[in-house]
């Protein structure tokens, strides 16, 4: 007897499941894939061109805590049907949602620092001074976003930072101590010292970053993801946030295999050394054209998703079709963040120093909006069903008090040196 032939009712079932995944995927592989902009890739190489493997174990715990975070932040929007700033401002008073939004702003203005900084740092490498480049990023980022093609430039920028997909070739023929690397990454080698503290807060800040999870959320709300659909958008991301930490923990595989003890960064030619095993003498160029994407695409994408946020809590228009006359407040921050990002990368300093120290803000300030997070997410009167079961609660809860315990310590610390302690 013949086996029996899938009925067309089975078939169009199947379709309807991939096409279903295909609509509900890439919020999560967008937002993760943009948390390894500038800023990451720097604070990254820094980790491994300055303890090596060292730092792989507490790279591990972040990478766990950034799954669970990306899974409750999709979770909070298909159910819910709103971003994260409408979330708060509708489930907590109002003094707690103008801290919320507060942190939110403070954190994407250093974030606009940074990404200003990867334009001036990947410029640098073809000879172009910083007092050059970065005011002809901040006028053609400003108006390619206000009038309207954006867009196109956005595609451009997306496959340039393609070439950090590189970095997990570069650690493999950067032959690294794999011995040592799977060692350092699955038991606590720290090193007792506030540098090493100060780049794990560094660590945290630009993978956990706030503006991550304010851009899932939006993009999820954005695509109209139903419940009954939400298994695929949680497949994207929880797999967008392991694509991004495989990376991230390959930057520094690769960076410690090649730049391993010779201390922290000094420049970006550094960086793209890592990339050697791959382009060869070519490294600086491909590191050059990927930074810039990757920085192009953030310092564009940041201060609009703080526009949002702030606007969307107060509850104001927000829209880039709007002028100036329609929507003051939403245009009006915008460009205030660009003016003040390009304007700090033009007070002079160490370019790489400058982006890993505002990562380490990115870390400070990580844990107010982890716990905005997990509470929302615990909240049945919110999500019903949906919300965190026991397990969930558990591992939300020691991750966000994980990464809030590191900067803490590295606050106190802070504080304690500038009254001669420590």
């Amino acid at each position: 007897m013949a086996a029996a032939t899938p009925g067309p009712k089975g078939a169009r079932k199947r379709n309807r499941r991939f096409l279903v995944y295909l609509a509900a995927a890439g919020p999560g592989l967008v937002a993760a894939a943009a948390g390894n902009d500038a800023g990451g890739v720097a604070t990254y190489a820094s980790a491994g061109s300055q303890f090596g493997y060292r730092m792989l174990f507490l790279m591990v715990l972040i990478a766990v805590a950034y799954v669970v975070v990306q899974e409750m932040v999709a979770r909070l929007s298909v159910y819910t049907g709103k971003g994260l700033a409408a979330l708060i401002r509708e489930q907590f008073p109002l003094r707690l949602t103008a801290f919320a939004i507060g942190a939110f702003a403070v954190a994407n203005v250093g974030l606009v620092v940074t990404e200003f900084a990867g334009i001036a740092t990947a410029f640098s490498l073809f000879g172009v001074s910083r007092y050059v480049s970065v005011p002809l990023a901040a006028v053609a980022i400003w108006a390619l976003v206000l009038f309207g093609s954006y867009r196109y430039a956005e595609r451009i920028f997306i496959l340039m930072t393609l070439v950090f997909v590189t970095y997990p070739v570069a650690a493999i023929l950067g032959h690294p101590d794999w011995a040592k690397v799977a060692d350092q990454a699955a038991v606590p080698h720290f090193v007792i010292s506030k540098a090493f503290l100060f780049l794990g807060v560094a660590l945290i800040g630009t993978t956990i970053t706030p503006y991550i999870q304010l851009y899932e959320a939006g993009a999820v709300v954005d695509k109209g993801i139903a419940p009954e659909d939400f298994k695929y958008e949680r497949v994207d991301a929880m797999g967008g946030a392991m694509l991004a930490s495989i990376v991230s923990v390959s930057i520094i595989v690769a960076t410690a295999a090649v730049l391993g003890g010779r201390g922290a960064l000094a420049s970006a030619a550094e960086a793209a050394h890592a990339l050697r095993p791959v382009a060869g003498p070519a490294a600086e160029v491909l590191f050059g054209l990927g930074l810039l994407g990757a920085a192009a695409l953030a310092a564009a994408v940041v201060p609009l998703s703080t526009s949002y946020a702030v606007a969307e809590a107060v509850g104001v228009e927000r829209s880039v079709s709007r002028s100036f006359r329609q929507a003051p407040l939403f245009l009006g921050l915008f460009t205030a963040q660009i003016l003040i990002g390009a304007s700090v990368v033009l007070v002079p300093g160490n370019l790489i120093h400058l982006i890993v120290n505002t990562q380490v803000l990115e870390g400070v300030i990580t844990p107010i909006t982890l716990v905005f997070i997990l509470v929302l997410a615990n909240r049945r009167s919110l999500l019903g069903p949906a919300a965190n079961g026991p397990w969930a609660r558990w591992i939300g809860g020691i991750a966000v008090l994980s990464v809030a315990a590191v900067a803490t310590v590295y606050v106190a610390l802070t504080v304690l040196g500038w009254f001669g302690v420590g």
